[in-house]
């Protein structure tokens, strides 16, 4: 069987896949598909870290619109992804995954609270370690929060899993023509405002030469492709 090629990855999944067809709330059948691609790639020997969005329960930006404070809207989105990282762990750890959730929130009921040494040794212990409450900051995406982890745990590679299949030069969703890149670079993404991934994310990972890879999570298996090193999604490197 041929090896994986990333020993630790960070894997950013937008809230909205745990939705599924219904579109709101979480999906059973989606977050178990999840779960179950999830432990393929732990099998594989994989040490990984995740970081999910709250799309598909609270978003604070848009409720700041409405008229909520932002600081305030934010910190709701950042309770709505400790809920979505809680159901994750409940699907992986009825998969037998050993899953640990780690907020940037205090909250000791639920789940440990972020600490960089805790977190690496769960993932050398072969844990799944799904980091909520982004950076327990308002003003930052679960984009950013992913960059941030990523880097404070050392690991190789973000993946970021959406359901798009790549960085395109115009809006897939509502342009069927729209082209795909292979691999695109970090001031490239920047200078064209793409908006699959925050820019402050961006410009993290290129300030520190740590690779993006955007794919469609929706493909099934497209996970354990991109774990294998198959050219899948959108590269962003220097």
């Amino acid at each position: 069987m041929a090896s994986a090629r990333y020993k630790r990855v960070l894997i950013k999944l937008s809230g909205e896949v745990l939705a599924g067809s219904q579109g709101f709330g979480i999906d059973p059948g989606a977050i178990n598909k999840i779960a179950g691609e999830i432990r393929e790639i732990h099998n594989l020997g994989v040490e990984m870290a995740l970081v999910i969005g709250g799309g598909n329960i609270f978003r604070g930006l848009p409720a700041a619109t409405g008229g909520i404070d932002r600081a305030s809207g934010d910190y709701m989105g950042m309770l709505a992804t400790v809920i979505n990282s809680l159901a994750l762990q409940d699907a992986l750890e009825r998969k037998e995954i050993p899953t640990r959730v780690l907020t940037a929130i205090e909250m000791r009921q639920v789940a440990e609270p972020y600490i960089k040494r805790r977190a690496i040794r769960h993932l050398e212990k072969r844990r799944v370690v799904i980091f909520a409450a982004g950076t327990g900051n308002p003003f930052f995406s679960t984009d950013t929060a992913a960059a941030l982890r990523a880097m404070e745990i050392g690991a190789e590679v973000i993946l970021k899993a959406t359901k798009v299949d790549g960085v395109c030069d115009s809006d897939p969703l509502r342009n069927p023509s729209a082209r795909k890149f292979d691999r695109i670079s970090y001031l490239d993404f920047l200078n064209n405002n793409y908006k699959v991934m925050d820019v402050t994310a961006i410009s993290l990972c290129m300030d520190n030469q740590l690779p993006i890879i955007i794919f469609n999570l929706t493909v099934p298996d497209n996970i354990k492709r991109v774990i294998m090193g198959e050219k899948v999604g959108t590269l962003i490197e220097e």
